[in-house]
């Protein structure tokens, strides 16, 4: 069982039809931050991010108008509230619990 992080403008991440975050708008994103590459192994919107993370390759992916990943460190949790200030959006997990300030989230995975 994992923890899952979504960047997302809705109420509640899951119930997003009215309030989705385009590709488009997370491709601008990415192409406009040197830190993310898109991985196309993964997907055309599957983004490594370069920053100080704990983990060997840190992800960011759109879908379903959300942008997720599991089990983020700290590094990129910080960089998940970053791109929802860009977004206009916010820091959410799947059990609906919102994130919006640094200390909020403090994870360093076991080496």
């Amino acid at each position: 069982m994992g923890v899952e992080f979504h960047i997302t403008r809705a109420e509640f991440w899951a119930d997003n039809e009215d309030s989705q975050i385009s590709s488009e708008e997370w491709l601008n994103v990415v192409n406009a931050d040197p830190e993310f590459s898109i991985y196309e192994p993964n997907g055309e919107f599957f983004a490594l991010w370069s920053g100080e993370s704990a983990y060997p390759e840190s992800w960011l992916e759109w879908g379903n108008g959300n942008i997720s990943t599991k089990w983020p460190d700290t590094a990129l949790y910080l960089k998940m509230l970053e791109v929802a200030k860009v977004l206009n959006a916010k820091v959410m997990d799947d059990d609906g619990t919102e994130y919006s300030s640094p200390g909020e989230w403090v994870f360093t995975p076991k080496s």
